[in-house]
């Protein structure tokens, strides 16, 4: 890999090196190292562009990471990568794309993932887009993630997007069993002319079945964002959706909850704020000897934290 790629690896998963445990590392539309190990078995599709991911039951404390680095403008690609983790799993999972555009062409990524967890599993999965370059062809980003929980379940889900991606449009689905639980913390920023588009539908199927659907966001300059989250309570069970945004320049910004109940059990709640930064914010960092600029930025930092 090339210094290039290599810099995007560190963004994207924090990656100095080639990582511990199980990993899958694709640059420019090609595999250029995998590790399989005793619990986690990784394996390309036959039948398409992707791998395929089986995690043993009982696999404990382990990682798995599947980067996607992107270094040649003009290169598409859309990904299928399919998760099959069995019952009584611990894992951690970091993917995440970066793309380093400096060509006149579009570079494109669309990564479809779809995880299929067995009962009583927990699984954290990091997701991080960035871009970079200073060519005029786009950076565009599509994941699409869809989620089956079963029996007692959990997923943490950190949904990361700060800089350099023109257009995304984010797309999760998730079906959760009895006692399963899903726990998602997305942050973004766009600028520029960007637009970033995120879609949450969660399906709560089973008793005791909880989801946790939080963004926060920053829109500065010319760009565009669009948070649209649903959440259907079909058993008795537990359902939170907000939306926490900073709107700054000419940006624009729309909330769309949706909040559908089918149980008389089911309790679903909706939060949406979005404004400016408080005057009186920046005039107390100002006093301690920021400049406006520095203020906005540390307020940004921290809202974003």
């Amino acid at each position: 890999m090339d210094e290039i790629q290599k810099r995007l690896l560190m963004e994207v998963a924090d990656l100095h090196g080639v990582p511990e445990g199980a990993y899958n590392i694709r640059a420019n539309g090609q595999s250029v190292a995998r590790n399989s190990t005793a619990g986690i078995d990784i394996t390309s599709k036959t039948d398409g562009s992707g791998i395929d991911i089986r995690i043993k039951d009982g696999t404990r404390n382990q990682s798995l990471h599947i980067p996607v680095v992107l270094s040649k403008s003009g290169l598409k690609e859309t990904v299928y990568n399919d998760f099959y983790i069995g019952d009584d799993c611990d894992v951690v999972i970091v993917a995440g794309c970066g793309i380093d555009n400096c060509g006149v062409q579009d570079s494109e990524h669309d990564g479809i993932h779809r995880f299929f967890v067995g009962k009583n599993s927990k699984i954290k999965y990091v997701e991080k887009h960035y871009g970079s370059g200073d060519g005029t062809g786009k950076r565009i980003l599509n994941p699409g993630t869809e989620v089956t929980l079963g029996e007692g379940s959990t997923m943490e889900m950190e949904m990361v997007q700060i800089k350099g991606v023109d257009s995304t449009v984010r797309s999760t689905t998730a079906n959760l069993a009895a006692g399963a639980k899903l726990v998602v913390h997305e942050r973004l920023m766009t600028h520029g002319s960007q637009s970033a588009v995120s879609s949450y539908d969660v399906q709560l199927n089973g008793a005791g079945s909880d989801a946790d659907v939080i963004s926060r966001s920053v829109a500065r300059d010319n760009s565009y964002q669009k948070f649209d989250a649903k959440i259907s309570g079909n058993a008795p069970c537990a359902g939170h959706t907000e939306c926490d945004s900073i709107i700054m320049d000419n940006a624009r910004i729309l909330a769309v909850p949706q909040l559908e109940a089918n149980n008389i059990d089911a309790s679903l709640i909706h939060e949406a704020a979005i404004g400016k930064i408080a005057g009186e914010q920046i005039t107390k960092l100002m006093t301690l000897g920021l400049t406006e600029k520095e203020a906005e930025e540390c307020i940004i930092n921290g809202f974003l934290a």
